[in-house]
């Protein structure tokens, strides 16, 4: 192990992963915190990718158009 707690809380406030997901991405990339981030980037991909086949079958989108200019679609 050849990083810090400091390295490791740098990497969370860059990449706002948790503190043992950015733990095990250092120990995997052996301290390098650029392939870190890169880990964690593909780890969160296919977490994403896993989720994305999941159908909604109940919720509710609601929009909200704040000053003529800006719009939000929020589907819960």
């Amino acid at each position: 192990m050849n990083f810090s707690a400091a390295d490791v809380k740098a990497l969370r406030e860059k990449t706002g992963a948790g503190m043992m997901d950015c733990k095990n991405a250092l120990v995997e990339c052996g301290g390098n915190s650029e392939k870190a981030v890169d880990y964690l980037r593909t780890k969160g991909l296919a977490q994403a990718v896993k989720k994305e086949s999941r159908i909604a079958a109940e919720g509710v989108v609601h929009s909200y158009i704040h000053g003529g200019r800006i719009g939000v679609l929020v589907e819960v």
